[in-house]
């Protein structure tokens, strides 16, 4: 298992990006939830999301650190999906970008 992470500076507060995440994540859902089963996501604390997915068969977990100014992804890869690392990294930076600007 190896373990992705991924750092994303901001400049909003704490309760605009809990806001933006909850909001992400229940499009998320809508989206995706289909394809890939149950997408889980809880707050463990005020600046901690745990989150949890299965794709292709592969369980991937992890957490999004909200920090004063920067987000930092942690995200679980199964070792067939560690090959697509750098994908991976990009497509989470790409949607946290369109996420925090948004």
């Amino acid at each position: 298992m190896k373990t992705l992470e991924v750092r994303l500076p901001h400049s909003l507060g704490a309760e605009a990006v809990h806001q933006k995440l909850d909001a992400a994540l229940v499009k998320a859902r809508a989206q995706y939830e289909q394809q890939v089963g149950p997408i889980d996501a809880s707050w463990e604390s005020d600046d901690r999301l745990k989150v949890g997915l299965a794709v292709m068969g592969m369980r991937f977990d992890g957490q999004i650190d909200v920090l004063p100014d920067e987000l930092v992804v942690k995200l679980d890869l199964p070792m067939m999906a560690s090959m697509f690392a750098g994908k991976i990294r990009e497509g989470i930076e790409q949607q946290l970008a369109a996420l925090i600007k948004a």
